[in-house]
């Protein structure tokens, strides 16, 4: 009795760590990392990577990483959500 409660307990835990671990996935690309250049504007990095109204991507970005304005220092690490 004791053995098959320790083994429903341990499969327990593993399915439950297994359903944190897994994400499910839409097919849409994941979040990358863009590093500032000089002369890098937000319109022109967002315009490379998602397409439509880039107002929309820029507003994106900006919320993803907590930027008040559009402007960009050199080395700054963007991140870039999916989409």
């Amino acid at each position: 009795m004791k053995k098959s409660s320790v083994l429903l307990l341990a499969l327990i835990l593993l399915t439950g760590f297994a359903l944190l671990v897994a994400r499910p996935t839409n097919g849409a690309a994941p979040e990358t990392r863009h590093v500032v250049q000089p002369g890098d504007t937000l319109w022109q990095i967002v315009a490379e990577r998602y397409a439509g109204d880039p107002r929309e991507g820029i507003w994106r970005v900006k919320e993803r990483n907590g930027l008040a304005t559009s402007a960009l220092t050199p080395g700054l690490v963007l991140t870039l959500p999916a989409g």
